[in-house]
């Protein structure tokens, strides 16, 4: 736990899908190490953490390239944690790089997307802990499942630290607001799990994207909501947000969600392009001193 708490407080982390990786018919395409390499330096001036989504078709290369970018910390997902084969390569990457890889996320959304039920995080976790002892533990919801969900205490009171969504972009007064109120929820969120839970909380994902236009999304938005959250939720050793996503994803829209309907946003959270060229919130980012 030293690790991460050293990189929330003094560091910046971002969420993190390969450029390379794409859903095609339902499947994932691997993600080569030059590909990751090159995402991973164009990330590497402005954040020194990843928060990863998957191990397994690439991603579960991306500490061993990370650290010889000398990235501080990934915190590494697991996309299945029932999978046998995703959790032996997330654990195997855990043994090769245990100086950078900080925590395990079992799952992403699995409660919220009918993917699995509480119990069967808490089965993983306890299986994952008799496994690797050393490993600190966690797993990722919307923060409506962290409040609401009779049973998610039990459940993150087993973990080590809390990893959660939290999207004003989902929320109904949303594009009648600024960035002002925007902030300002994300802030009220992370104060409300605080005094619920007393571990560090890692705002996992948050922020604006940057289209489609006809929906009212922008550049300029996704660079005023950054900027103004990282006033008002200052990072410390208890608490901090990653910026999400790192790269735009033009084949998310036709990816699973949990949510029906059209999400033609799904394809633009990226502080970059998907051919690595930055947007504006990047000029406002301070690199980070290396």
């Amino acid at each position: 736990m030293s690790l991460l708490q050293d990189v929330i407080a003094t560091g910046r982390f971002v969420a993190y899908q390969p450029t390379a990786l794409k859903a095609v018919d339902g499947k994932l395409t691997e993600a080569d190490d030059a590909s990751i390499r090159a995402d991973l330096e164009t990330l590497r001036p402005w954040f020194d953490g990843l928060i990863t989504y998957g191990a397994q078709n690439g991603n579960e290369r991306v500490p061993d390239i990370a650290a010889a970018l000398s990235f501080r910390a990934v915190i590494m997902g697991v996309w299945d944690p029932a999978s046998a084969v995703e959790m032996a390569n997330a654990l195997a990457a855990w043994r090769r790089n245990p100086h950078i890889i900080a925590g395990l996320s079992l799952g992403n959304e699995i409660v919220f997307g009918n993917r699995g039920t509480w119990r069967d995080l808490r089965a993983h976790l306890d299986k994952v802990r008799a496994e690797a002892p050393g490993l600190a533990l966690t797993v990722s919801e919307p923060f409506a499942e962290y409040l609401d969900h009779p049973e998610a205490r039990a459940v993150l009171d087993a973990t080590d630290f809390i990893l959660v969504n939290i999207h004003p972009v989902f929320e109904s007064w949303f594009k009648s607001g600024t960035a002002d109120n925007w902030t300002d929820f994300v802030v009220r969120v992370v104060a409300r799990l605080e005094a619920i839970y007393a571990r560090s909380i890692l705002v996992k994902e948050t922020g604006v994207p940057t289209g489609p236009v006809s929906a009212g999304f922008t550049e300029e938005m996704q660079r005023a909501f950054y900027m103004l959250l990282a006033q008002r939720l200052p990072p410390s050793r208890t608490q901090a947000f990653a910026y999400f996503t790192a790269f735009d994803e033009p084949w998310r829209p036709g990816d699973f969600n949990p949510v029906p309907g059209n999400h033609p946003e799904e394809a633009f959270w990226g502080l970059f392009t998907d051919r690595r060229l930055p947007k504006d919130v990047m000029s406002g980012l301070p690199k980070l001193k290396q």
